[in-house]
């Protein structure tokens, strides 16, 4: 059953004492970014994974939603929401993020092998203005692909067992996520217009934190 507590302990989430450890000891926003981004990049080179909080604790290695669930047990476990939202792209992948609130405004913690789509600080007044702050570096090499964001994801409607304790698959959240209500960004005339990205901007795209054998899948996450 979904565990609807505000504060839980390590051991109402399922966690271990050392996985309790460790995620406790992140307690601020920050602390999680600095955690999650210090992850190595999960390539998914021997097939497609979704693994959970355990999962990921155990392999060190994530992907961006695989982070986002670390990042918003995390935030539980600190008596925030453990919210995440998807961010939807033409012709590219999506993008998940865990979101937290400072002041009334929106923040995100966010694992992405390139710079441009991590952190952002607690400053954008809603999740449309969170989400467009990721439009003009979301890209699939020339063209800006970004186009829906997602309403809040609150993981706590989700069985533990669905994506913290569970070893490895946990596809049956992130197919919850993708049919979640999605708000467009951008009408089809606007995209019509978008400018292409200039050479600078595509010798930036080189920039990874991990290196893969596979280099489209190094750019992808």
């Amino acid at each position: 059953m979904p565990i609807r507590k505000r504060h839980p302990t390590p051991a109402d989430l399922g966690l271990t004492p050392e996985e309790g450890r460790v995620l406790g000891a992140l307690t601020t926003p920050q602390h999680i970014q600095e955690f999650v981004v210090g992850l190595h990049a999960n390539f998914e080179e021997d097939g497609d994974t979704l693994r959970s909080v355990r999962g990921v604790l155990r392999h060190r290695r994530a992907h961006c939603i695989e982070a986002a669930f670390v990042a918003a047990c995390a935030l539980w476990l600190q008596g925030e929401p453990p919210l995440i939202m998807d961010l939807t792209a033409k012709g590219d992948s999506d993008h998940v993020i865990a979101i937290f609130r400072r002041h009334g405004c929106w923040g995100a913690i966010s694992k992405s092998n390139h710079v441009w789509l991590r952190w952002r600080d607690p400053v954008y007044r809603s999740l449309r203005e969170l989400a467009m702050s990721y439009f003009h570096e979301y890209t699939n090499k020339h063209r800006k692909t970004l186009r829906t964001y997602s309403r809040p994801v609150d993981l706590d409607r989700f069985p533990i067992g669905l994506w913290i304790t569970n070893e490895e698959d946990c596809w049956d959240v992130g197919a919850a996520l993708d049919d979640v209500r999605h708000y467009r960004l951008i009408t089809p005339a606007q995209a019509r217009r978008l400018m292409p990205r200039d050479a600078t901007e595509l010798r930036a795209d080189d920039l990874v934190q991990y290196e893969s054998r596979d280099r489209k899948r190094a750019r992808r996450y």
